[in-house]
């Protein structure tokens, strides 16, 4: 029983790391930018979030005020901060990436203070056992936020026309444009949909440690740029794979080895070990 909670508890941990990764890895996937300010859009989803419920009490309110709103404001930054320096090299995307999320990170201090900001009535604090295994109804909640939106994300890619457009355009670009696809409006799709997941990850880490802070999404950032690297680059399935056996690793780490590595410290050891076998990551391509 002890290995089935600890593989549960990897899987939640790894759900987590799924929302966050995969959305940054379908935009490296169609425009080549490691958006590191995808970071501060999930501690985003977790202002808006615990704010909504604050005021309103309702859950259902502010997550969809966490995912729309963060959705948005992922539009406002392809926009603003990266379709006007497309045609620069690689590195010019990703400085200015690393300086936006440095910049949200010091407006989220100076909007809503340094020790952050919890629930005043915490929801989904309850334990609830389902098959014999026990964890807080947040946890169980947290699994199948995962499982539904990485889903829709997958039925949206393979059975709708936006999907179809979306994969056309990260196959063949001008091809895609010569047959009518108009690519500034999959890229505004590409943003919305990864910055709805990255959003929706922050209210829910939120919930669980009932605390939004402004430097919540600095480990995420680099532990999400480490994943998608591992799964491949601008690979869906191996960034899933890649964040659940991180997930996964991590809870049996902190159990054997966690006297002499933390937890974040296991997480990259496993990483390195992998990378040094695979150094393309375990999948290529979407």
């Amino acid at each position: 029983m002890l290995y089935l909670e600890l593989f549960i508890q990897g899987l939640l941990q790894g759900s987590i790391y799924a929302l966050i990764a995969v959305g940054l890895t379908i935009v490296y996937g169609l425009l080549r930018i490691l958006h590191v300010a995808h970071a501060g859009l999930y501690t985003l989803g977790g202002y808006f979030g615990v704010l909504v419920f604050n005021i309103t009490g309702s859950l259902v309110l502010g997550g969809l005020v966490a995912m729309l709103g963060v959705g948005i404001f992922g539009i406002i930054i392809y926009r603003l901060c990266y379709q006007p320096i497309l045609d620069q090299p690689p590195y010019v995307p990703l400085i200015a990436s690393i300086g936006l999320f440095i910049a949200m990170e010091e407006l989220y201090r100076i909007l809503f203070g340094s020790y952050g900001v919890t629930y005043s009535n915490p929801p989904l604090q309850d334990m609830m056992p389902v098959g014999g295994i026990y964890l807080r109804q947040g946890e169980w909640v947290t699994i199948l936020a995962s499982i539904v939106l990485i889903g829709g994300l997958a039925w949206l890619s393979r059975k709708t026309r936006l999907g179809l457009a979306w994969r056309a355009t990260v196959t063949d670009a001008e091809m895609a444009e010569s047959f009518g696809i108009d690519p500034i409006r999959v890229r505004y799709l590409n943003f919305f949909i990864g910055s709805i997941l990255a959003g929706a990850a922050g209210m829910i880490v939120g919930i669980l440690n009932n605390l939004v802070e402004p430097t919540m999404g600095s480990v995420p950032s680099y532990k999400a740029l480490a994943i998608i690297v591992l799964g491949g680059l601008g690979s869906v399935r191996g960034t899933l794979v890649a964040a659940l056996s991180l997930g996964v690793i991590e809870s049996f780490g902190t159990i054997y080895l966690g006297e002499v590595l933390n937890r974040d410290a296991i997480a990259f050891v496993f990483l390195i070990l992998v990378l040094m076998v695979r150094p393309k990551g375990m999948f290529r391509g979407m």
